[in-house]
């Protein structure tokens, strides 16, 4: 058998840390910050120096999860389909979720069917409120991410949750500011300006509606309920 190329190395070097945040995610939805990188590699199904090898302690495994996860968040109000479970928007998880999930054309098909039928039933806001908690369903890290940010990133030392929280606010909370304001996706330059900046008003409000997006998620989400159930929680809260 021939030895690797360097080329092969590096994807199963991606494989294997896309699979190690998957399940850090899966276990910190049930743990928090109890987790423990022995919990990581039960989940994984892999061996405990495997996951050490990578990630020698919780803190930096939590660091990188979520700022793969933004990579994955930033566009999602322009790009409905950009998921863990089918063509990712970015980071490294998607390699392994290629693999995992399968997904079919059809459901994807369908899915933007549905998701176009919201938007005209519900509106735009709630059409991505429903696109959102669906996301989260699939990816948990996507959740991880939206749920710390509205704890200020409190569970990481201030000199990397500053970063991050700055590159959140600006993918995420800027947009999502700018389609509650006018009622339509923003069209993008606003999230690309660094220094733009969105009335207070409406990034508050934008940070108030995903926190109640993850509140109301929460016991779905435990449940496996929450694809299913995320036009239920979106008429709830009257978006």
């Amino acid at each position: 058998m021939s030895p690797r190329t360097k080329e092969q190395n590096e994807e199963i070097r991606l494989r294997r840390l896309a699979q190690i945040r998957k399940a850090a995610a899966d276990v910190f939805l049930n743990k928090g910050p109890l987790l423990e990188i022995r919990d990581v590699a039960v989940q994984a199904r892999l061996g405990y120096g495997t996951v050490y090898h990578y990630y020698s302690n919780k803190g930096n495994l939590l660091h990188d999860l979520l700022w793969d996860a933004l990579e994955r968040a930033g566009g999602w109000l322009e790009a409905p389909r950009a998921s863990a479970s089918g063509e990712p928007a970015g980071g490294h998880f998607g390699l392994a979720a290629a693999a995992d999930t399968g997904n079919s054309a059809a459901a994807d098909s369908q899915s933007s069917s549905h998701e176009t039928s919201a938007a005209a039933e519900l509106g735009p806001v709630a059409a991505a409120g429903i696109r959102l908690l669906q996301l989260w369903a699939e990816d948990h890290a996507l959740y991880l991410l939206h749920k710390l940010a509205g704890e200020g990133f409190a569970s990481l030392p201030e000199a990397r949750s500053a970063p991050l929280s700055a590159a959140f606010r600006r993918e995420v909370l800027a947009p999502l500011a700018a389609l509650l304001e006018t009622g339509r996706a923003a069209d993008g330059a606003a999230a690309s300006d660094g220094n733009a900046t969105e009335p207070p008003y409406w990034l508050q409000r934008a940070e108030m509606l995903l926190a109640a997006l993850v509140g109301c998620a929460s016991l779905s989400l435990r449940r496996g309920k929450l694809h299913e159930e995320a036009k239920d929680i979106v008429r709830f809260l009257k978006l």
